[in-house]
């Protein structure tokens, strides 16, 4: 089989660029309060998002003009890369309300766990595609071999970080399995490792405890004042820039809980439009996914889908308290320069995937 080279998939260009665009006006709307009070400028962390997006355009612009073969010979060092990290941040890592999630390098700072993303998706394409997937229970213990170390370092400080890589794993290595069976096997250990991991923290019991009643502790404030901000923006909203929850009753309302301030601003409709345009960048996923020349592009778009989809299904779930409150970004909408760095550069790695098809 042989691969024709041709132009990057327009239309996911086109998703990928509408929510950038779509996710800053949001994320200054949202952010103006905090960074006037903070800061004493209403912009400021419109700039830093701002610089962090020109910085992912750019990588996504080189990645995608590469041949996404080359980098089947990185997916290794780019893994043992991300574990240096990770361990250098449970060492040397600074904190940030109480969580030690970050890497200072002079005056930037960056999280480790964003990178370990695309790290993880490329290791598991290459190394799947190369493996015999008729020996799937073999398989199923290497990839997990693989996975586990980077899922304990980043879940140390990081719990949502490394449920998404770990779901990553397992979608990879479902759509390159014909057998069904041993994932029920997986399933079952998940849980139980889960519980076990859980049981570790007594803050993680706790939060537990303020999903079931957020009202019965001071902790489960964010998620109540959430839930107002979505319950007020009814089905139009109060139009863009009008929140009042964002006013220092949602804390940080330009991070994890923005999907609450969207509503009350756009309301149902705005919120729907935004959930819609996720569908469409996973449906486009999807399409390359299919028409890739090979196994190792499939799997490389089919993590990327995986990681998306995961993100924003748990971001939604999260701020509708539908689970346990836990710090999970909007994908493109919430504030992070790390995060959107390399989903940007995640994106050229789907549209260079998307030049080359089956002939």
């Amino acid at each position: 089989m042989r691969a024709k080279q041709g132009k990057p998939d327009g239309f996911l260009l086109a998703a990928v660029l509408f929510l950038t665009v779509f996710g800053m006006v949001v994320l200054y709307s949202m952010s103006a309060y905090n960074g006037r009070v903070r800061f004493g400028d209403s912009a400021y962390y419109f700039k830093k998002q701002l610089f962090a997006l020109a910085l992912g355009l750019a990588a996504m612009y080189g990645v995608s003009c590469m041949d996404y073969h080359a980098l089947l010979k990185l997916s290794v060092p780019a893994y043992l890369i991300s574990l240096a990290l990770s361990g250098a941040v449970l060492l040397f890592g600074d904190a940030y309300n109480g969580s030690r999630r970050w890497l200072s390098i002079g005056p930037l700072s960056f999280q480790p766990a964003e990178y370990a993303k695309p790290a993880v998706i490329l290791l598991l394409a290459g190394f799947v595609s190369r493996m015999d997937r008729k020996k799937s229970g073999r398989m199923i213990a290497a990839v997990m071999l693989m996975v586990l170390p980077i899922v304990g370092l980043v879940g140390t400080n990081n719990l949502s970080t490394a449920v998404i890589i770990l779901g990553i794993a397992v979608l990879m290595i479902f759509i390159s399995n014909p057998k069904y069976l041993p994932f029920l096997w997986i399933l079952l250990a998940g849980s139980g490792f889960l519980g076990i991991f859980l049981s570790l923290e007594s803050y993680r019991l706790e939060r537990l405890a303020i999903w079931r009643n957020p009202e019965l502790y001071e902790k489960g404030f964010q998620t109540l004042q959430g839930l107002y901000a979505i319950g007020s923006g009814g089905l139009f909203g109060r139009g863009l820039g009008n929140s009042l929850q964002k006013l220092g009753f949602v804390p940080e309302a330009q991070n994890d809980m923005i999907f609450s301030v969207i509503c009350e601003e756009l309301g149902l409709f705005g919120a729907l439009l935004l959930m819609l345009l996720f569908l469409l960048l996973l449906w486009r996923f999807m399409v390359i996914a299919t028409h890739a020349p090979d196994l190792f592009g499939s799997l490389i778009v089919a993590g990327i889908m995986g990681h998306i989809a995961i993100q924003v299904i748990l971001n939604i779930a999260v701020v509708t308290n539908t689970i346990p409150n836990t710090g999970i970004t909007l994908p493109f909408i919430s504030y992070g320069g790390t995060s959107v760095l390399f989903l940007l550069s995640e994106m050229g790695l789907a549209l260079s995937v998307s030049r080359y098809r089956r002939t």
